[in-house]
């Protein structure tokens, strides 16, 4: 086990501020007074771990990240359950998808225990901020930069590892979302870096998604590169449905969609609670037919940021596939919520192993 040299702020947000903060959060815009940082170089290794105030870098303009994109990043939630206590959901699953998204980018490799470590650390000092209630949780964002002066096309031999966290609400403001189908953007192709989570992924999706907004929809969904004809995720998220035999369908894994663990989750819970469960090629003029001929009732958006999220209607240019009343959730996804809701905030016997308690 790593020791964390501990570094409290030296101007903590006030108690009052920071209640009023927490009780109704805004997503990404407020974070807690500590972050994490550890340091890697070739020939020393990771060192220097450190619980500091959160506070702006400082990096030389010549910092490699800033000419060659070495980046990665994971999203997770901390919970405070019904008794108080704070919980992280499944850490390990995303020390385990960062190892491998910087084995991707060809980065420096952070030891699955060092991330789980580095995340306990900062929950454990700025606990207070974790919100109560549905849908609110502590949203955390380890992230790794590469930091090496130097121009030239090369893996780093210098990195920053790093850890903040800001008390969230819900992603979607409420109610089902409108995805827009890209038909001219694609967000990862085979070979490519589509299950590495990295920024370069998500800079390639804001032109579509700024597309997706001038068609008045929340969300863009990415069909496949090869065919364009076969879906695969939305901007931020994985996508679901519900046929009408009760059948809960998604997009295979294959190289170019992100190893999502809520997705992962929800496909174990939903086998585990008599939901068959179907990894299957989504054709999306198969999807738009179902849609209007009831074959697919309900469709949803799930990721850590997003947890799971109901969509009213897919739009493109030739049309417009509504699921179920294109309003509200649907049973199905409902009940794959509250399954999975339960889990995380230790409401239900989590025979899975997936709640690690932190406070």
């Amino acid at each position: 086990m790593t020791d964390f040299i501990i570094e409290p702020t030296a101007t903590p947000t006030d108690p009052a501020r920071r209640a009023e903060l927490v009780a109704n959060p805004v997503f990404g815009r407020v974070f807690t007074d500590h972050m994490v940082i550890i340091r890697y170089s070739e020939g020393k290794g990771w060192h220097d771990a450190r619980v500091t105030a959160y506070q702006p870098l400082s990096i030389d303009p010549a910092s490699t990240v800033l000419h060659y994109g070495q980046e990665i990043f994971e999203g997770m939630k901390a919970y405070r359950t019904a008794d108080g206590r704070v919980s992280a959901f499944r850490p390990d699953a995303n020390a385990r998808r960062f190892a491998e998204s910087a084995r991707r980018m060809g980065m420096a490799e952070l030891p699955e225990e060092l991330f789980v470590q580095a995340v306990d650390a900062l929950v454990r000092i700025d606990h207070d901020w974790v919100p109560s209630g549905d849908g609110k949780a502590l949203y955390l964002r380890p992230f790794m930069i590469s930091n090496e002066v130097f121009l030239g096309v090369k893996p780093a031999s210098e990195y920053l590892f790093i850890v903040i966290a800001c008390p969230v609400g819900s992603y979607f403001s409420g109610g089902a979302v409108s995805v827009w189908v890209s038909e001219h953007y694609t967000r990862a192709a085979p070979g490519g870096t589509g299950e590495a989570k990295c920024g370069g992924n998500y800079a390639g999706s804001l032109v579509a998604q700024a597309e997706a907004k001038e068609q008045g929809c929340d969300q863009v969904l990415f069909l496949d590169a090869r065919e364009r004809r076969y879906i695969e995720e939305m901007g931020g998220m994985n996508v679901m449905f519900v046929r009408d035999d009760g059948v809960l369908v998604t997009p295979p894994l294959g190289g170019t969609i992100l190893r999502g663990i809520t997705r992962d989750s929800l496909l174990r819970v939903a086998a585990d609670n008599g939901i068959t469960v179907e990894e299957t090629l989504l054709d999306i003029d198969e999807v738009f037919e179902g849609a209007a001929s009831g074959r697919y009732r309900e469709a949803f958006a799930c990721g850590t940021a997003a947890a799971l999220s109901p969509i009213g209607c897919f739009r493109r240019t030739g049309g417009e596939a509504v699921f179920g009343d294109g309003a509200t959730m649907g049973p199905v996804s409902a009940k794959m919520r509250q399954l999975l809701m339960n889990l995380q905030s230790g409401r239900s016997n989590d025979s899975y192993g997936w709640v690690h308690p932190i406070v």
